[in-house]
This record gives structure tokens, sequence and C-alpha cells, in this order.
């Protein structure tokens, strides 16, 4: 694996977010989603959603005493170790870790918070979750790892960013597109991702470029609810459904850009990938 390094430059696409250490434990981040394809067929569309944001360390204070929310055992809302990297028998902020430093030749010895879908009765599919390692002072940013899934293929992948030598308010990442997430999106795009530092509020954009040019951008715009009764109240009040809202609302795009008459390109099934249990 070759580690992705930050590049200067900053994002038009927002303002940004405020820099503070990291609140310990859990949170929720509640906000917007939004996709835009530019060639060769403009589409767009702009979705409200919620993510869990897990302190992987803390995962058994976080959840104790929850009737809906689980880590441990079936409940409505409930995060699954076997989703995500690594053998399911390791704990996840030490399998992350361990990625990190075969990545990167480096171990983040702080913690590592998530910021996913959980499983929404039983089901779950989650395009990417966000892994932040921070240092063992708690106070800096050293990598990221998305994990990406795609799908119908169920194949999962994921690109480790090395934070330690980028600008404290924002980070940026260019490299080559070697995944295939879209059949509606060719292999052969640069990536451009940029993101500000979390805290009170957390931004995502995610450009794809072909010879320079923008081709499609997804933007994360989110803002941080405390852990607790009245907010995970709300959430649920709001998105009962959220891993069910997240892949009907994938096929309903799909099947706007194929009506649309959007190029389709099949799956080259190049990449070494994971297959999602």
């Amino acid at each position: 694996m070759h580690p992705l390094l930050p590049v200067d430059g900053r994002s038009d696409a927002g303002p940004v977010p405020a820099i503070s250490k990291p609140e310990p434990g859990a949170a929720l981040y509640r906000g917007w989603l939004r996709h835009r394809r530019h060639l060769p067929r403009a589409h767009v569309f702009q979705q409200s959603l919620y993510l869990a944001w897990l302190d992987l360390d803390r995962l058994d204070e976080d959840f104790r005493g929850l009737w809906l929310w689980s880590h441990r055992r079936i409940a409505p809302l409930s995060f699954r170790r076997r989703d995500h990297l690594g053998r399911p028998s390791e704990p996840l902020a030490e399998a992350v870790r361990s990625h990190v430093q075969t990545a990167l030749g480096h171990r983040p010895l702080g913690p590592v918070r998530l910021l996913t879908h959980l499983a929404c009765l039983g089901y779950r599919f989650n395009p990417v979750s966000f892994f932040y390692c921070y240092d063992s002072a708690d106070s800096r940013l050293e990598a990221i790892v998305a994990e990406i899934t795609n799908t119908p293929w169920g194949e999962r992948c994921t690109y480790t960013l090395d934070c330690r030598s980028g600008h404290d308010d924002r980070l940026r990442f260019r490299f080559a597109k070697d995944f295939h997430v879209s059949p509606f999106m060719p292999m052969d795009l640069d990536y451009d991702w940029r993101f500000g530092v979390p805290g009170r509020r957390l931004w995502v954009q995610m450009v794809s470029l072909n010879e320079g040019s923008r081709v499609f951008d997804a933007t994360l715009s989110l803002e941080r609810l405390p852990w607790d009764a009245t907010s995970r109240r709300e959430v649920l009040l709001r998105h009962p459904l959220m891993s069910l809202e997240v892949i009907a609302g994938i096929y309903f795009q799909a099947a706007r850009l194929w009506w649309k008459r959007t190029p389709f390109f099949a799956h080259p099934r190049e990449r070494p990938v994971t297959k999602v249990p």
C-alpha cells in the first residue's frame, strides 16, 4: 500500500470548521449529503442524514444501558464489529492502528473514532465509513482511513490518508481512483478529497476529476449532537430507518441516471478487494 499524503490547497465549498480538541466518547452528527454530477450528464441530489461518531475504545461505556442501541446484542440500531476491516475477533481500534502502521509506517497511539451508519433492524449498508486516528495526546489528527463499500457487488476497500504534515484546519489529498464504486462512473479518474478537522462541525468533500475537469463531487456537511437521550430520540424520529434510506436512495438515483442515458461502465475487477460478509 502507498501512503496518501496531503497536498496544499483550500476548498471553496464552505467555511472552515472550528478547531477544538475532540470530546471523548460517542456523539451523533446530523446534516446533509449532496451529490453533483457535472459530466457527461448533469445530475444533483441532496439528502438529510445522521451518522454515529464512535470512540472505538469506549464502546462498552457509551452503549451501556441503551435498549434501542447496542454494540454486542441484537437491537433496532446496532454497531457490528464484523462490518469493518480486520478480523472480527480483533478489537476494531487495534485493527485500524495496525492497518495504518502497515500503510504509513506509523502507528497512531491515541483514540480511533469512527464516523459510520449503524445497522438498522439488522441491515446495514455504508457507502463510506471514516476512521479518524489521533495522537497519544488526543490533540492532533494523524491519519484517516476511508473504508468504501460498493453495491451490488458487496466489495470493500480502504484508502489510508496521512494527516501528519497537513494543515491544522483542512486536509487535502489527491490520488488516482482504483476501486469501482458506481457503474455510472469510469475508472480513469483522479480523486481530490478534502477534510475539515472534526469538531463542532464535520465536513468532507470528495471530487472526481478527468484530466483536471470536475466530473463529480460529493459533499458531507454535519453538525455535532451530544450522545444523549434527546439527540438519539430526535434523529430516530427524523430517520427511523437510516440504513434503508441510504440503500433505497442509491438505487433510486441509479434509476434516474439510467433514465438520463448516463453512460454505463462494467466492473473491471482489477483491484484486490475484501468481500463484505
